[in-house]
């Protein structure tokens, strides 16, 4: 499932520049995720670093946006095409 960010967001910026598929913009009173670049860092780390890295502790996996590891690999590859993201890339999805 994508990541979503809760209203507890200050728009401290701590979130952004780590997320590899640049899906953190400004929204108009917090900061916004955009599910369809969203893959959980999938094929890049073992966790979201949104979440990792924020310290208001607002970045959450979204429960209306369930999505299984390999739905997230194949998003990751269609975002970075130049990369090579093999089948047991990084994952907080230990068990998919």
């Amino acid at each position: 499932m994508a990541f979503r960010i809760t209203s507890e967001c200050n728009l401290c910026d701590a979130c952004v520049p780590e997320c590899p598929n640049e899906a953190i913009t400004a929204g108009s009173r917090i900061y916004v995720i955009d599910p369809m670049k969203c893959t959980e860092c999938v094929g890049f780390f073992d966790e979201a670093q949104c979440a990792a890295v924020c310290p208001q502790e607002c970045c959450e996996p979204d429960p209306d946006r369930p999505e299984d590891n390999q739905a997230l690999l194949q998003r990751a590859r269609a975002l970075h095409p130049d990369e090579a993201f093999t089948d047991d890339a990084p994952s907080r999805h230990a068990t998919n």
